[in-house]
């Protein structure tokens, strides 16, 4: 280091020392006391003081709010979470109230009717408009459930089982346009006819065909299983949606709109043995034989 450069460095920190203590001093002062020096001073070092604070406290405000900033993503951290867990729980009460309404509609529906049932749940559905087919896990036995047995839920008639294997079973809903059709009847007129799945991405539906000559039914009439079979009669199948008039066939063509709700199918039972035939004579008082004559003594 030569000795030019010495000198400013020596020079420069004696500056550096001096000088807050002149301004000080200045500071101190009284105004009444203050020499020219002294005012010379301060109409130096007060611009320089006002930029000096104004940055001071700039910088001291990015930090305060950089530290807010901080502390308000950490709430919303928190908040998102809760906001997670409180729909989670939601989601999960209302699956919860879902299946206790669909097993109280199950529960009153075993108490109407008289057939032989065994409740399952539904565990997989297919999503092939034209192979509408749902799996089920069965609540007992094996052996017990048989192909062609009718599958309800508290809403109505579901479809008919498929195939079986131990406790599980395919059960073909009846929008299947592959599915058997199913024997109905309007409660309304009393007209009967076929119930035919068809095969639609963005609906569950069906097609019926009514016998004219049996009477004919129109938009909102219910139609309900026929006792026929292995299908008790009265199950609810759907509503009449839709007319399709055809003046010279025999038939009338209408669309039903089914009772179930087949997106949303929790629990259902399956009908392993229809009701039993009602006795015509119940209810009647038969007559007695007529006694044997007995001679006299």
């Amino acid at each position: 280091m030569t000795l030019r450069r010495r000198i400013l460095d020596y020079s420069l920190a004696g500056i550096l020392l001096v000088l807050p203590v002149v301004l000080l001093r200045s500071h101190m002062k009284e105004p009444g006391q203050q020499n020219g020096f002294d005012k010379a001073v301060l109409a130096i070092s007060s611009p320089l003081q006002a930029a000096v604070s104004w940055v001071v406290e700039g910088v001291g405000g990015l930090f305060q709010g950089y530290v807010a900033l901080v502390d308000v993503e950490d709430e919303n951290d928190e908040l998102r979470a809760d906001n997670d867990r409180l729909r989670a729980e939601l989601a999960a009460a209302r699956r919860e109230l879902a299946d206790t309404r669909q097993l109280e509609d199950l529960i009153l529906l075993r108490r109407r009717a008289e057939a032989e049932t065994i409740g399952a749940r539904v565990i997989a559905a297919s999503i092939n408009p034209y192979l509408r087919v749902v799996r089920l896990r069965l609540d007992r036995g094996e052996g017990e459930v048989a192909v062609g047995m009718p599958v309800v839920d508290g809403k109505g008639l579901v479809g008919v089982v498929e195939r079986v294997y131990g406790r599980h079973a395919d059960v073909q809903l009846i929008t299947d346009p592959e599915a058997e059709e199913v024997e109905v009847i309007a409660p309304r007129t009393g007209a009967v006819g076929s119930l035919k799945g068809i095969a639609r991405d963005d609906a569950y539906r069906c097609k019926l065909l009514v016998e004219k000559r049996s009477g004919k039914v129109k938009v909102g009439d219910l139609i309900v299983t026929k006792n026929l079979g292995a299908f008790p009669g009265g199950i609810n199948v759907g509503v009449v949606s839709e007319l399709t008039n055809v003046d010279y066939t025999l038939y009338q063509e209408v669309s039903v709109s089914p009772a179930v709700d087949f997106g949303s199918l929790g629990r259902v039972l399956v009908v392993v043995a229809p009701p039993p035939t009602p006795d015509p004579d119940a209810g009647t008082e038969k007559a007695s034989p007529p006694a044997h004559k007995v001679g006299a003594f």
